[in-house]
């Protein structure tokens, strides 16, 4: 089992940037398809990137895709999410999560995943 942790969330203006990281423990996340979600309240939790256990491959919601980047650094077994150009429609907790192995190349289906962090915090002022 993966312990994930996020952090780098914050209060941003519109057009700024933020990294988010997740910090995995007890296994390195290399074993794992990885992902980012997001919820804003009242919504959903959606899709946000994602990226194989390989690490050649990457996913990106069409709301995020040319703003947004996900990369990891396996010698701090770290999962990032640059975010830039940040909008308002951003504003929600951002999730990480891993998944043992992601059927079909389904990364935006959420009961793909089996480890999740607690999520961090994101708000874009306007």
């Amino acid at each position: 089992q993966v312990h994930l942790v996020e952090s780098g969330g914050g209060l941003v203006q519109v057009g700024g940037s933020l990294k988010l990281s997740c910090t995995a423990s007890g296994r390195t996340v290399r074993d794992y398809d990885m992902g980012w979600f997001r919820q804003a309240p009242g919504k959903e939790r959606e899709f946000v990137a994602g990226m194989s256990r390989s690490g050649s491959n990457t996913y990106y919601a069409d709301s995020v895709r040319g703003r947004f980047a996900i990369a990891r650094n396996s010698a701090r077994n770290t999962v990032y999410l640059q975010m830039n150009n940040l909008k308002p429609d951003d504003t929600a907790a951002y999730y990480c999560a891993a998944s043992g192995r992601v059927n079909g190349g389904n990364y935006g289906r959420t009961r793909e995943y089996d480890n999740w962090g607690q999520g961090t915090q994101v708000t874009v002022s306007s």
